[in-house]
């Protein structure tokens, strides 16, 4: 099988809008929670977020631009270009028939939504809605964005597993290069759910923390006073591509792709199963497809949301995949500052992992002042502070609603 390498990184979080501020960020321990300032929140049980700090579209695009884009693909846009420009394409001579994009988002564009149904109803009902309306609500339509940017021909699609959405975009980049179905893609994903409509949804559902009065610190996973998930946004985006493509062209290759787990919970609607099943069923696919013993992999980026059961089922699941040398791990989740960036989450976290194994260092678990009794105490949930470490092999966990798991590891790049 051809080897699969990552050659660009692009970002756009609430910690920082490129990927040099997202690391700074990660590795500063810096907590993206705060009040929400884009609506008036006071009536919501939750009424704090993750949001793009000082995030102004005219930065980025021009009037007529912005007016086809909604939120999500407007920072997917962002974080596919300073991917696109770290990898060095604007002079690299690349077979656009054969580059592809895959971008994921879990909701898509639920802003767009939400504006046109409320002019609907509180207009005179009469139905006056924008020409854009679709185009700018439907998942898909960030990748199409990007191949009309930057003229790629190959495969382009999104895709959709809720919060493990942008982790399947990279499972598909990475499989299709394998297949020999393309030699470059452009994955990741983007969302933008932070209005009244994401915001009392998730609430509904009781999966967002409500602590209004420590909201900077209310992202905790593993922490005993966990209670819900904090609410991010944003966008992540790679450059992966086939190894001998990468190296003709010259390309700075950055870590390599060297397996990808799949699996399903097949037990509940939203909740994990309590034993962690799928979670253990997906890390051993993935060593499985990389060809590399438990032994082998120093950190592993967890979904760890900050929700009651999650946490726990996760844990389990690394104890029962790893046995001894789960203690000699390191575990984190990057959750805990950037939010929980739903179907943008995977790609953002594997930049995470990709950045400990080019820097060395892991990033930490931060609010964990007291792990929850029923997670092993002996695990190394790297809390608080960022821990300086050889990392060689990465791997990242991404888990979303429906039962939908995702699984993807890294390692140093060796010739």
């Amino acid at each position: 099988m051809r080897r699969v390498v990552v050659t660009g990184m692009g970002a756009l979080t609430p910690i920082g809008k490129n990927v040099e501020e997202l690391w700074q960020g990660l590795i500063n321990g810096v907590s993206g929670s705060d009040l929400i300032t884009r609506f008036n929140a006071e009536a919501f049980k939750t009424k704090f977020a993750c949001e793009i700090k000082n995030y102004d579209s005219a930065d980025y695009f021009d009037r007529k631009e912005a007016r086809k884009l909604d939120r999500y693909a407007q920072y997917g846009m962002i974080a596919a270009d300073e991917a696109y420009r770290q990898a060095g394409q604007d002079d690299a001579e690349i077979d656009k028939e054969r580059a592809g994009i895959i971008w994921a988002s879990g909701i898509g564009g639920i802003e767009t939504f939400k504006n046109e149904i409320e002019n609907f109803i509180q207009g005179d009902r009469i139905p006056r809605f924008s020409p854009f309306f679709i185009p700018k609500m439907i998942s898909d339509i960030a990748a199409g964005m990007m191949s009309m940017k930057y003229g790629y021909m190959g495969p382009n699609y999104g895709t959709v597993s809720a919060c493990a959405s942008s982790t399947n975009a990279i499972i598909d980049a990475y499989n299709l290069i394998r297949l020999n179905m393309a030699d470059l893609f452009i994955a990741g994903g983007s969302e933008a759910a932070i209005n009244e409509v994401g915001l009392g949804g998730f609430n509904s559902m009781q999966a967002l923390s409500t602590n209004n009065e420590e909201y900077k610190t209310a992202s905790r996973p593993f922490e005993v006073s966990r209670d819900g998930f904090v609410m991010g946004e944003g966008g992540g985006g790679l450059i992966i591509e086939e190894l001998e493509h990468a190296k003709k062209r010259g390309a700075n290759i950055i870590c390599e792709l060297i397996g990808c787990g799949l699996s399903a919970d097949a037990y509940h609607l939203t909740a994990p199963h309590p034993e962690g099943d799928g979670a253990v069923l997906v890390m051993k696919n993935a060593l499985k497809e990389a060809g590399i013993e438990p032994g082998a992999v120093d950190y592993i980026n967890v979904h760890g949301t900050a929700t009651p059961l999650g946490d726990i089922s996760e844990a389990k699941a690394i104890k029962r995949v790893f046995g001894e040398h789960a203690y000699k791990l390191n575990i984190s989740s990057t959750k805990s500052m950037t939010g929980h960036l739903l179907g943008a989450a995977g790609a953002v976290e594997s930049l995470a992992v990709i950045l400990a194994i080019r820097n060395n260092i892991v990033p930490p678990t931060i609010n964990l002042k007291e792990t929850d009794p029923q997670i092993d105490p002996k695990l190394n949930l790297t809390p608080n502070t960022a821990q300086k470490r050889e990392v060689n092999v990465g791997i990242n966990n991404t888990f979303g609603f429906g039962g939908h798991n995702t699984s993807v590891i890294f390692r140093k790049y060796e010739d």
